[in-house]
């Protein structure tokens, strides 16, 4: 990657009560929307609160009092270095967490799984700018050509890159909400941590663009979750990671849905054999965590837009090349 003018840094900072988003974090992030305002350190130590008791709840074998465990988040901060015209430049390319496990009983502490969330400017600006505006000129025809490209390739390389590989064992793993607007049917297989497997109707498009990624897709749900998950990885899901950090995952996502899709994830009936989920369910708790859903619907325009700027325009051909012969 260094021969194409291009570098990958990595930075970390705990997720904890202290957490305060840096400038170049996404705001609509699910963990940086929720360390802002009167309520941020509330909303924390609510969230983290919730990660453990979820966390014991599914490790429960030599866990009689439900608490022998503790989960600590740490954000992942991708910064891309661009060296083009003799200048270099850095753009924050993308956000991850990643998970430690604190076994309390023997002081323990187990590398969980990196990705579970995932957050990016120039998938905004693909979603929220281009694509947007191709729908708009074009309502029946779906993505542009090349739609991700870009995105993916740029995945890719980081993946492949020293930075990666000198500080993570494994590929990462992304978990997010099921789409709404497909169907979900059981396929009769059920893992004893991930749960029930689901499989879908047709490819969403959330699947294709993670696909660009090098990213396949299963979807399950866990024991006492009531919606199933998209789990996107690369490799094998059920094969390559330990019971351990398959739960790190499950329960510090399942607890950012519940917080921001509780209309799916904290729906108080659980889905069926044949599941569609809906954002217009009205049968769901509230969590005690505090959050602005239409801000961060806007936003997400916003910063696509600051990809756009800050990004596409000024390195257009330098990316275009690159990426054409990334895919070549």
């Amino acid at each position: 990657m260094t021969d194409s003018g291009f570098t990958f840094t990595l930075r970390s900072i705990a997720f904890d009560e202290d957490y305060r988003p840096a400038d170049t974090t996404r705001i609509t992030t699910n963990f940086a929307n929720l360390a802002r305002g009167e309520s941020r350190r509330e909303n924390l130590r609510n969230t983290l609160r919730m990660i453990d008791n979820r966390f014991n709840a599914l490790a429960h074998w030599d866990n009689p009092d439900g608490d022998r465990y503790s989960v600590e988040l740490a954000i992942v901060s991708v910064e891309l270095n661009i060296h083009a015209k003799g200048e270099s430049d850095a753009f924050p390319l993308i956000e991850m967490l990643s998970t430690t496990v604190v076994d309390k009983r023997t002081g323990e502490r187990i590398e969980g799984i990196v990705g579970n969330n995932f957050s990016s400017y120039v998938r905004d600006y693909d979603f929220s700018v281009v694509l947007l505006e191709h729908l708009r000129n074009h309502p029946t025809a779906g993505a542009p050509e090349g739609f991700g490209d870009l995105h993916g390739n740029l995945f890719k390389a980081f993946l492949s890159s020293s930075a990666y590989k000198d500080s993570f064992k494994k590929p990462p793993v992304i978990c997010l909400s099921v789409s709404s607007n497909k169907v979900y049917r059981r396929t009769g297989n059920e893992h004893p941590i991930l749960g029930l497997e689901y499989e879908n109707n047709a490819v969403s498009s959330t699947d294709a663009y993670f696909a660009k990624m090098g990213m396949k897709v299963r979807y399950f749900m866990p024991r006492d979750s009531v919606a199933p998950f998209a789990f996107y990885y690369i490799g094998d899901l059920l094969g390559d990671y330990t019971n351990i950090e398959l739960i790190s995952t499950i329960s510090t996502m399942e607890t950012f849905q519940k917080i921001y899709r509780p209309e799916i994830y904290n729906a108080n009936s659980v889905a069926a054999e044949q599941y569609r989920p809906s954002l217009e369910h009205q049968d769901y708790s509230l969590t005690r965590v505090v959050y602005d859903r239409e801000e961060r619907g806007r936003l997400a325009v916003e910063q696509g837009r600051f990809a756009e700027e800050r990004f596409i325009k000024p390195y257009r051909a330098v990316l275009e090349r690159w990426s054409a012969n990334a895919s070549a």
